[in-house]
This record gives C-alpha cells, structure tokens and sequence, in this order.
C-alpha cells in the first residue's frame, strides 16, 4: 500500500503505538517485529483494545479490511514520519551527542515552551523506532519540534536525520560512550558529526558551543551558524559563574541560578539560552524557564534523606560523564563523600582500561568510602580501602549495615545497573 494512501488513514486516527497493551481509541497499530516477538501476532488483541488500522507485514495477520498489508513495518512507520513531517511543515530542531541529550533537549523545550507551542521527545524515544514515534506525534498547529537522537554506530544519525529531516541541529558533546560500537573516541567524534553534515549539506542552521574545539572543528568553513559561549565574540555569550552544587550563570548581566549540579551541565544550559534568543525569548523569560526546570528520572537529581544528600545519577553513564560527576564531586564542600560506582556499558575492548582509569582517579582524589560495584569494577586493581562487589546482590548485605550522616553521596553507573535501588537501604 502507498504511503500517501497509508497516511489518509492515519490523519482520522488519534494517534500511533507499536505496543497492544498502550493502545487508546482509534489508535495506529504497527506490528513491529523484534528479536523475541512478532507484533503481526497481536492484532485482534490491538483492534479488541481499540485500534482503528493495523499496520501488517503477514498476510495470515490481515484479519478485516482495516489490516493495512504492507512490505515491512518499520520501513512504513519511517516512511510515513517523514511524509507527515513534510505534511505538517514544523520547524525541526535536533540534537544529539554522547552525554546530556535529554536533559538539554528538556531545557530547550523549557525555554521555547514560554513563548511558542513546542512538543519535543518524549523520554529517550531517539532511535530508529523513537524518532518516527516523535515525529508523528507532532501537530501542524505547532510552532516547533524538538527531536532527541541516539545513536550506538556508524550512519545512524544520518539515517535518523533522512527522516527527520531538521531545520536546525546541535550536538551537546562528544565523549566516551558506545565505544564498542563507535570504533573508538574518533568514530564517536564522526558518528555524531552526521548531524552537522546533514545541517551544511541542507544549508540548514547549527547551534554550535564556541568553548568547544572539537565541535568547532566538524563544522570549521561553514557560515550558517550560532555560536555561544563565555566569550563576548559569541552570538550568545553566557558566562560560567559556579557550580556548588548548582550551576549559577550570568546571561545579559542576569543570573540565573539553575536546579542542575556539576559544571558539565553548563553547556546544557548555555545552548537552551542561546536558543531561546535566537528566537527572541526575553532575558527574564529564559531566566525563569531555566530556573524552574527540575531534573528527574534518576538523572543527576539531588535527593535529601535525613542529613544526607544524595547525587543520583543512575541513569546512565560512560568514562567522560563518570569522570565529569567525580570532578564536581571532588569540588564540592562537604566534609564527608561516599562514592557508589556501577559499571559502564558498551565500551568493547576498552572496558578493561577505561574501569581502571576511573578507578585511579576516584583512588586518588578521595581517601574512602569508594564502592565499586559490577564485573568490570570488580575486575580493576584497587587499593584497600576501596569496596568492590561483582552485583547488586553481593552489595546488599554492606548496605543494609550501613549507617551514614551528614555525608554528600554519589551513585552513578550505567542503566543496566539500576543503582537507584541503593536508596531503598539509605
């Protein structure tokens, strides 16, 4: 079936899901297929739980003539984001990059939301099922679209940006993360770089910080773009003022006092700002918005127990953001520190190394009260101070004779490692 046909169907419904269980009245069902389900299989329970359409690529899953037959699934939901992006005819901007993507694309949306009608990624949907999802979810009557884009490998943020096609794009940084399926620190460098290239190739716009080489190489000759930084040449100047524990800014002699620990997060915030002049939001406005976004979702959010502050940072992690969370740490006042580490994913060969190198660093800018915890923690040399367990359920009996006061806490470790569950014995 044609797209354009596919797509007449799809505007008299409310909205698309891939999951039977999610469903709502007059839904889009689309049977994806995946390495352990087959959602051609799930069809009379879709139209049971209220689909309007399912999208099939069976023809034994064709159950009424409101089964939409098609060659594959997932090649329709892309193609059909696409088409309806160019349908609808929003102001796309994207980003991506190796460390803060969701909470910078939360602080643009904050920033634009005062003063325009903007829907953005919801969660971490920024992958090849993600994007589409996002995009379709947008409305005509919308002033923006921000779209978060992930990516583990080589070609897929040029593959995600065919689809999305934006009108303007930012990378937040790159760093040690998916190294296994990068290639190394430089295929990162590359594989996020396919923004930038999808942007001068388009003649399209980049958001670019002017504090970082790196990024100013990858977009070096090209023109069309809006720098910012603490320098007053920038386009945007924003100047770092301190980060204990939140970061404090200083924008057009204004100060903004952020709800976001470590002085990595400058960045994050400084292309929101910039943003939101580019398109006239006023000082105080952007101000505001800044100041009233609050993390969540274990993402370097400030918990208060008791008399201790807990720095939760469990939703994900990789060498450059463990080591930006142990330097805020190391600066900030607080007489007593407990840092509980959970392994880094991904990483491929350089898993061994990379485990010991922040191993080393932890050792060296603290004393004690350092936890390890998972196989390649457990693996590193440490010195005798230092705690290690290979899984959650060796650490449980040290925690549950845990007592602490008065002590500022770091957890932070990769999402498969679900650190969060260390709160419950705090």
């Amino acid at each position: 079936m044609e797209i354009a046909s596919i797509y007449k169907r799809f505007e008299a419904c409310t909205n698309v899901s891939t999951d039977t269980r999610k469903i709502n009245k007059d839904d889009m069902y689309f049977a994806l297929k995946g390495d352990n389900f087959d959602g051609n299989k799930f069809v009379k329970q879709a139209f049971d739980n209220g689909a309007k359409y399912c999208v099939v690529d069976d023809k034994t899953a064709v159950i009424n003539d409101h089964c939409l037959l098609v060659n594959d699934v997932l090649t329709t939901l892309q193609n059909l984001a696409t088409y309806h992006r160019k349908e609808i005819k929003v102001p796309i901007i994207s980003l991506t990059g190796s460390n803060g993507k969701t909470t910078t694309k939360e602080l643009i949306k904050a920033v634009l939301s005062t003063t325009y009608k903007v829907n953005a990624t919801k969660g971490n949907l920024n992958n090849h099922i993600g994007v589409p999802l996002t995009l379709l979810s947008f409305t005509k009557d919308l002033d923006f679209g921000i779209v978060e884009m992930g990516a583990n490998h080589q070609k897929e943020i040029e593959f995600l940006c065919s689809i999305a096609e934006p009108d303007f794009g930012l990378i937040t940084n790159f760093g040690k993360a998916h190294l296994e399926g990068f290639g190394g620190v430089e295929g990162v460098i590359k594989g996020k770089s396919e923004l930038y290239d999808f942007i001068k190739t388009n003649k399209k716009i980049a958001f670019i910080s002017a504090d970082d080489p790196k990024q100013l190489k990858q977009i070096s000759g090209y023109r069309n773009i809006v720098s910012f930084g603490k320098d007053q040449k920038n386009d945007c100047t924003v100047e770092f003022k301190s980060a204990d524990p939140f970061v404090i800014l200083n924008y057009k002699n204004i100060e903004i006092e952020s709800q976001l620990i470590g002085d990595y997060n400058y960045g994050n915030i400084a292309v929101a700002v910039a943003i939101g002049q580019y398109f006239k939001v006023k000082p105080d406005v952007i101000k505001k918005a800044i100041e009233g976004y609050q993390p969540n979702n274990n993402r370097s959010e400030i918990i208060e127990k008791g008399s201790m502050k807990i720095i939760l940072d469990a939703y994900n992690a990789n060498p450059t953001s463990m080591l930006a969370a142990l330097k805020n740490l190391k600066q900030l006042n607080a007489e007593l520190k407990y840092l509980f580490l959970g392994d880094m994913f991904e990483l491929g060969d350089e898993a061994e190394m990379e485990h010991q190198a922040i191993t080393n660093f932890a050792e060296d800018s603290f004393d004690e009260n350092i936890i390890l915890i998972g196989e390649n923690f457990y693996k590193t040399t440490t010195k005798s101070k230092t705690k290690k367990y290979k899984t959650f359920e060796d650490l449980k009996p040290y925690l549950k004779n845990l007592d602490i006061e008065n002590a500022t806490i770091l957890i932070k470790g990769s999402r498969g490692m679900a650190l969060e569950r260390i709160l419950e014995f705090l």
